[in-house]
């Protein structure tokens, strides 16, 4: 069965027209379903695995890749079956830089031909919203305190404008605000700060390595607790992001655990993927190598691959493996 391809054709970015002016060509290969919101993402998805696609690609950013995430999970058991691919055309990508995936759309495409898995890490988010315990599933983010605020001041035409520096600019705005105090306990250790970060993967906004020794695949959530948030530590913070070393400068500290509690003497939001979800308090959960994704080779798998068909020297052999590159794996 061809991937099932979910695309908002109203989408505004330049890869996205690009996209657009290729739809056709690609009707062959890809079952194309178009969106009109991020609710109908979801929608989408769920119907998508009800009707017995067992891959399910979402072309945007991290917001729509968690959209179609979520429609996936509706039915928890299908992530047994469905793997999910990501055509990464959106403002933000982390999650797409944490797995490997080129942000070039005919790289991408390929990729998605080859059709290579891996099995990474689920997170899950458990909250309690109109009196009901809701929960949502995550790959790579999420944070409250400064974080948080700062999304819920960005405007659609920022974004657009801006893109990531959109966010920027907002939190500048959110810094010179009273700010919360946190809490994030992993069942035997808490941390107290203005400012909570939960990852999953090692990256945040894009390129910032902020959690170094995070991985997809290591049963826990990495939790970067900031003591204070102030204008004054933009410097020395700005300093840490740019050097890749902020996770270990004085006043921020790390916690981990396969779950997170997170909360706060008021309700303030939280983000997930870069979209505010919910209100504290929350609890965060890993779910062990339960999404499988479609992802690049390897470089290491690569290497065997070649080494085993030059230590052959096999001329027919060599004419298979070129073949298989372009086949999924």
């Amino acid at each position: 069965m061809k991937p099932c391809v979910l695309f908002n054709p109203a989408a505004r970015s330049e890869k996205a027209a690009e996209f657009r002016k290729r739809l056709e060509s690609l009707r062959l290969e890809l079952e194309l379903r178009e969106t009109t919101s991020a609710e109908s993402a979801r929608n989408l998805a769920r119907i998508a695995v009800g009707q017995g696609f067992n891959t399910v690609v979402a072309v945007g950013g991290d917001g729509t890749f968690n959209e179609v995430l979520n429609g996936v999970g509706a039915d928890p058991k299908a992530f047994e079956s469905v793997r999910l691919g990501i055509l990464p055309l959106g403002t933000v990508n982390v999650f797409a830089k944490e797995l490997g995936l080129p942000l070039d759309l005919d790289a991408a495409l390929d990729v998605l031909r080859r059709g290579n898995e891996r099995s990474v890490d689920l997170a899950v988010a458990s909250f309690q919203e109109n009196d009901r315990r809701v929960q949502r599933y995550f790959g790579q983010l999420g944070g409250a305190g400064l974080d948080s605020r700062a999304i819920e001041l960005v405007d659609w035409e920022s974004k657009k404008r801006f893109g990531a520096f959109a966010y920027i600019k907002a939190g500048l705005k959110a810094i010179v605000e009273t700010q919360v105090k946190l809490t994030v306990s992993n069942g035997s250790e808490s941390l107290t700060g203005e400012m909570v970060l939960i990852g999953n993967g090692r990256y945040y906004g894009g390129k910032v390595e902020i959690f170094p020794k995070a991985s997809l695949t290591d049963g826990l959530l990495h939790a970067v607790v900031f003591e204070r948030v102030h204008w004054a530590d933009l410097v020395w913070r700005g300093w840490g992001l740019f050097t890749q070393t902020i996770s270990r400068q004085d006043g921020v500290r790390v916690l981990r655990g396969s779950k997170l509690e997170l909360w706060c003497d008021r309700a303030v939001p939280f983000q997930l993927e870069g979209d505010l979800v919910g209100k504290l308090p929350c609890s965060f959960e890993v779910l062990p190598q339960t999404l499988r994704m479609i992802v690049p080779w390897s470089a290491g798998r690569l290497l065997i691959s070649v080494l085993f068909v030059a230590i052959l020297d096999d001329p027919g052999i060599l004419a298979v493996f070129l073949k298989n590159l372009q086949a999924p794996l």
